[in-house]
């Protein structure tokens, strides 16, 4: 492999804080994975789209790691359904910075999203240099499962993806799920996917027990803590836990003195439209009491939210693959999700957490009731969770991508000398 990879995330800046707006696990991946290839010697230039007139052209987020904010269109009030009007802004912006450059400074293209799909393709026949995609969400997959509420993805977003498939030497997938999807229902090509797990930061999600994690917060050390973590839409499925919560009330009032439901993160995507959706909810229910909705968090922060949770909901309606799911379980916590994509690859029902087949309230109170109930279950589903996630490092994620470059380079090799 090279010395220099062009990593593409249009619509969302790896600097941004996870967890409100458009960004989440996409923006720790891309990070994430950037600072573990630079200590493999890879220069990483990540583009990105400026909001903001005040960002530095240029920023070092990490040894080897140069964000480039790229001004395409107005810096804010752009909503990521209007970005497709931006690419080809953005396209030209990208191609001049590298034209400033000596011949062949990219040695390849890693374009994460489909709208940086777009722009990696015309990156790739411009530079000659393979081209490596990462979906993360695809429209056909999540039109499958819509949450109530929710937004159907437009066809030119169907379309765009399909072209991207086309375009990219090599696709990631998160999960054996994921490929799948992507051969049946984009006709992407078996030998162009690799699976690849992304991973979890190991030294800031670990186990620090409970009883200290609560103190730092300020939570009764005997609460029943139930926790979601993410952004706040109807995908996300955070409404599903506080009809869950709701129904345990109602069947175990005595439990409203000890049950702590803290939410972390912001609104995001159509969940925008209702910012307040979610605090209404809880008053509708009667459970705004024990609801404490708290604003996006740092890494490290949060690893103390999921040690300090007796269990961590992740009812989504899909997942190409869980990052919250991992990291929680890196720090000892039960999971109980969505048996929906990647998660049912993050999270090994009855060893590491519980997995739910519907969003029905009812089923997911039976399952949080039982690690409620139980601290001897939860015990043995934490240990279980700790083992279960050291499967996910960067390190290893950094290596296989290393390699799918390599390979995505001799496909391209084949295909122009045939």
């Amino acid at each position: 492999m090279g010395e220099r990879v062009a990593m593409i995330s249009l619509h969302t800046s790896p600097l941004d804080q996870p967890g409100t707006g458009d960004a989440g696990g996409m923006n720790v991946y891309v990070i994430e994975l950037s600072r573990r290839l630079a200590a493999h010697g890879i220069a990483v230039d990540v583009f990105t789209r400026a909001t903001s007139s005040a960002l530095p052209q240029v920023v070092e987020a990490a040894d080897g790691v140069l964000v480039r904010h790229v001004a395409a269109g107005p810096f804010e009030g752009l909503t990521k359904g209007e970005l497709p009007g931006q690419l080809c802004t953005f396209a030209r912006e990208v191609l001049r910075t590298e034209a400033l450059q000596p011949l062949g400074h990219y040695d390849a293209v890693h374009s994460h999203y489909w709208l940086s799909g777009q722009v990696g393709a015309l990156a790739r026949d411009r530079w000659n240099v393979p081209l490596v995609h990462s979906m993360h969400t695809m429209a056909k997959v999540k039109n499958e499962a819509l949450a109530v509420g929710d937004t159907p993805e437009p066809l030119s977003r169907v379309i765009g993806e399909e072209q991207v498939v086309e375009a990219a030497d090599l696709l990631v997938a998160n999960t054996d799920a994921e490929a799948r999807q992507l051969v049946d229902l984009y006709g992407a090509s078996p030998d162009a996917v690799e699976v690849i797990h992304p991973g979890v930061d190991l030294s800031v999600f670990a186990p620090r027990g409970r009883a200290e994690a609560r103190r730092a917060l300020g939570l009764p050390e005997d609460a029943a803590v139930l926790l979601f973590a993410g952004r706040i839409q109807p995908l996300k499925g955070p409404d599903v836990l506080l009809r869950a919560v709701g129904v345990l009330l109602e069947q175990d009032p005595g439990l409203r003195h000890r049950l702590v439901v803290p939410v972390v993160g912001g609104p995001s995507g159509s969940g925008l439209k209702h910012p307040t959706a979610l605090a209404d909810l809880a008053d509708e229910l009667g459970i705004a009491d024990v609801v404490r909705f708290v604003p996006p968090v740092s890494q490290g922060e949060l690893a103390v939210w999921a040690s300090a949770a007796t269990a961590v909901a992740v009812p989504s309606y899909n997942e190409s693959f869980g990052l919250v799911a991992v990291e929680a379980q890196a720090a000892g916590t039960p999971v109980v999700a969505a048996a929906v994509g990647g998660l049912t690859t993050v999270v090994r029902d009855e060893v590491s957490g519980l997995l739910v087949d519907t969003h029905e309230p009812r089923d997911w109170a039976s399952a949080l009731r039982r690690l409620v109930d139980d601290p001897a279950l939860v015990e043995r589903l934490g240990r279980g969770a700790v083992a279960h996630a050291q499967e996910f490092s960067w390190e290893r994620t950094a290596q296989r991508t290393l390699q799918a470059y390599e390979r995505a380079a001799g496909r391209m090799r084949v295909e122009l000398a045939s």
